[in-house]
């Protein structure tokens, strides 16, 4: 693999279709589209068009890179889809990028990251001294015993998940199958069928 990768990355966790490509260790082109919907329709027109104007073809990357939350459940299921669409139509990898370890980036060590999970909660996940996995807390008991790296906009975001993905592709490791990170269920669930009627 070649130490300066070119690197597609992209993110649809939160209310944004956002992508970013990484050509020779530096992000060239950064895009993001603000949306409380739609992104499943959007996400791959804007990658086309994200290596339409570098003048690339997919054929081009090295890999993709892709937000696998916590976020929003249905943004993060769509991002997992393309990406693992992408690669094996490509037989490239694909790396997921949690969000929160996006949002840690550059922070000095130990460090707290922290994102918005609604009613009263967050999703927290300290960094240094032993990482600790992602988790669900009460938004009044995050504390400051670490710094905290809360959320990023959406170009920082995408732009940290390609960076964090290079990096992970130059370090040689084996790479698993982005999943989504779900810390908790979805808000909805979809309506039960109805049970079946006997006829007499």
């Amino acid at each position: 693999m070649r130490s300066d990768p070119t690197i597609l990355a992209f993110d649809t966790s939160a209310a944004h279709c956002a992508a970013a490509l990484l050509v020779g260790g530096a992000i060239t082109q950064v895009t993001v589209e603000a949306m409380a919907k739609g992104q499943a329709e959007r996400l791959m027109p804007l990658l086309q068009d994200v290596m339409t104007t570098a003048g690339l073809s997919f054929d081009d990357l090295d890999a993709v890179a892709v937000g696998v939350g916590p976020g929003n459940f249905t943004g993060i299921r769509i991002a997992v889809s393309a990406a693992r669409g992408l690669a094996l139509g490509l037989g490239k990898p694909a790396i997921g990028v949690s969000t929160l370890e996006a949002q840690a980036l550059g922070y000095p060590r130990p460090c707290r990251a922290v994102a918005d999970a609604r009613r009263g909660m967050v999703y927290a996940q300290d960094f240094g001294g032993g990482d600790l996995s992602p988790r669900l807390d009460a938004a009044d008991a995050v504390g400051d015993d670490h710094p905290v790296a809360g959320p990023v906009p959406a170009e920082t975001l995408v732009t940290r998940i390609a960076q964090i993905a290079a990096d992970r592709l130059a370090s040689g490791a084996e790479l698993a199958r982005p999943a989504p990170l779900y810390i908790r269920g979805a808000d909805a669930a979809p309506a039960s069928d109805p049970p079946p009627v006997i006829l007499p």
